[in-house]
């Protein structure tokens, strides 16, 4: 085995889920359907809640909406004729000719859609912006299953954003500016940024004029963000093109982790208005918007850059507590519930789980360990040493646990500055 090929093993998510008690599978569950053990389930749960928060920040406002419909919904918004390959046979209720068939359904967008038709809006109301972390099933084929990559039951960071014709580069650049931000807070660099347009065939929606107007809007936010990218046909969603934001796994295969799109179909087969300036009813843009894009997949990704030693904001153990004896086990404890108390997720590491030595070890991926002894006990201080060795110098408790704090809410990759 050649040292790239070990270092690539090494950083596998699958292995390394495995070893760090991330994530796991069980045949009886099912392939492609992989559970989230604690640890694994902090790190998704701090990645979610750091999403929402930003949306949140951006003016967009959270949304719930089931995971099945009827099929005559799919085959309104066009994924029954255009992606019914990728989707679930239908569940049919029973009834005889009226009976009705529920589908899992492949995205979001057909009920966002529906939210937006629930009542009437003004063009003051625009943009709105709409978003979900919310579940969709793909029948992928068991030979492409792998992991957290490919999977059956995704868990999309999906929104849509219903605006004028003149908002879509505006709303759509906005919606790459976050995208950016947060890859930076994670951690990770895109490979390429990719226009993935329609190609031959029955394939996409047959609606010539739309595609010419998404697809120079597009690039029009492409421009002007001064991007470089590349043109890739075929790869289009079927009811418009996209920007996708391309990344390489530790195997050396790309993927799409983020998209922005533009949709001029969904918003005419559901027949969309808004009322404009001069109160008539006009046809909303649907801008299509992902910043992680499956949950899956971007924890797959996190997992294989940082090898499992994440930012301190995404780590499921942020701060270790090391005492060195029994009887520092208080002062430990203390700061422990000093750091819960402030949002931290801290560990009491005792003197039964063995040496000093052996307990840093064990903790190598956290980012903060701390260790109390006798001097650090007596004078209320800790003596820190961050993840890859680098020593502190001692400082008073108090200060320590707010720094963390600081540093975490911060989202940053750094550990100190």
């Amino acid at each position: 085995m050649t040292a790239k090929t070990a270092k690539k093993a090494r950083h596998d998510h699958r292995a390394l889920g495995r070893e760090l008690e991330l994530f796991g599978t069980d045949p009886l569950i099912g392939s492609g359907l992989p559970y989230w053990l604690p640890a694994g389930a902090s790190v998704r749960h701090a990645l979610e809640e750091y999403v929402r928060a930003v949306e949140r920040r951006a003016g967009y406002q959270h949304v719930y909406s089931p995971v099945l419909g009827k099929r005559e919904l799919y085959e309104l918004s066009g994924h029954w004729s255009h992606y019914r390959d990728d989707m679930y046979p239908p569940m049919d209720l029973g009834g005889g000719d009226e009976g009705e068939e529920l589908v899992l359904r492949p995205s979001l967008c057909p009920h966002h859609a529906l939210i937006f038709r629930s009542r009437a809006h003004s063009h003051r109301e625009l943009p709105l912006r709409m978003a979900e972390l919310g579940g969709m099933y793909r029948s992928e084929r068991s030979g492409v299953l792998g992991g957290l990559g490919r999977v059956r039951a995704i868990q999309l960071n999906d929104a849509h954003v219903f605006c004028t014709p003149d908002q879509v580069v505006d709303e759509a650049g906005a919606a790459l500016d976050l995208i950016r931000r947060a890859h930076t807070a994670m951690g990770v660099a895109a490979t390429r940024y990719r226009l993935s347009l329609p190609g031959p065939g029955g394939k996409y929606v047959d609606a010539p004029q739309a595609w010419r107007r998404a697809t120079a809007l597009l690039t029009e936010v492409l421009d002007r963000f001064g991007l470089p990218y590349e043109r890739a046909e075929d790869e289009a969603a079927f009811y418009g093109p996209k920007i996708d934001v391309q990344f390489t796994d530790a195997a050396g295969r790309e993927f799409t982790l983020s998209t922005v799109q533009v949709d001029f179909h969904q918003p005419e087969r559901f027949d969309l208005t808004y009322v404009g300036a001069d109160g008539a009813k006009h046809r909303p843009v649907m801008v299509h918007r992902s910043v992680i894009g499956s949950v899956e997949r971007a924890m797959a990704h996190l997992i294989e850059v940082h090898g499992g030693a994440f930012p301190a904001w995404l780590a499921p153990v942020q701060v270790a507590v090391l005492p060195v004896s029994a009887d520092q086990f208080t002062d430990a404890a203390e700061l422990v519930e000093r750091c819960e108390e402030l949002g931290l997720r801290a560990e009491l590491s005792d003197p039964g789980r063995g040496s000093l030595g052996a307990r840093i070890r064990s903790a190598r991926l956290v980012p903060y360990q701390v260790v109390i002894g006798a001097k650090e006990a007596v004078e209320e201080a800790v003596a820190v040493r961050l993840r890859g060795g680098r020593r502190l110098d001692p400082m008073p408790v108090r200060s320590f646990a707010e720094r963390v704090r600081e540093m975490v809410r911060a989202h940053s990759t750094e550990l100190w500055s």
